[in-house]
Parts: structure tokens; sequence; C-alpha cells
């Protein structure tokens, strides 16, 4: 069973940039072919996707809100994912979460029921 931390929220104001973090235990990333994702919930509101990676082909997928200033990635050598978040608003105020799933968790339909492995989660709170 994989084990995830995140780190590196924390609380800005608008306009200004955080990068995530997520180290993996157990197995590691770059064992198998998995989708890596970042979720975020925001308190009243369900858990959404934000961003996935798939780790056989580096293909990645961004939630519309976020396309142009979020970036996910993945260091194998460090078993980290990152999630470097640029031009931030009040409406990312969330907690992050950082997920690991199967292939099939990459589509772009999966829900967050598909991934097998999460993080804590990290809390990021933008002020405008």
């Amino acid at each position: 069973q994989v084990q995830l931390m995140e780190s590196g929220g924390g609380s800005v104001q608008a306009g200004g940039s955080l990068r995530l973090s997520c180290v993996g235990s157990g197995n590691s990333f770059s064992n198998e072919d998995v989708c890596m994702a970042w979720f975020r919930q925001a308190p009243g509101e369900e858990r959404g996707k934000v961003a996935t990676l798939y780790t056989g082909t580096g293909n990645r997928y961004y939630v519309d809100s976020v396309k142009g200033r979020f970036t996910i990635s993945l260091d194998n050598a460090k078993n980290s994912l990152y999630l470097q978040m640029n031009n931030l608003t009040p409406e990312d105020t969330a907690m992050y979460y950082c997920a690991r799933g199967p292939i099939f968790a990459c589509v772009a339909s999966a829900t967050s029921e598909t991934y097998t492995s999460w993080g804590q989660g990290t809390q990021v709170t933008v002020s405008s």
C-alpha cells in the first residue's frame, strides 16, 4: 500500500504562488505506470479533480479553472509529485490532496473513487 504525504500549503494573497509536494512511500512511482493526481475540496463542496499525470507517458490533464496557472510534475528520483500554483485566486482556497490510482484513473471522467491511495491533505488559503 502506497502512503502519500502532502506539504507546501499555506496562506498567500491573490496573485501569489505556492508549490505543493507529495512524497510517496512504499512502492516507488517509477515501479509501474499509474495515474497521479491532485484534488481539492473547499468547505461545503465535493472533492474535485485539479490535475492528473499518467506516469507511463507523462500526459497531463488540468481542470479548466486552473489551466495556464497550475503545473503538475513528477520527480521519480525523489518519489515526489508536485503542483506549482501561480496567480492564485480566492477561489483556489481549499484542502489539496494527492492521490494515486490505476491507469484508467487518468481518464477525464474518472471520479475520486477510482483512486486507491490518498494523502492527508494540505490547506491552501488565498486572500483577496
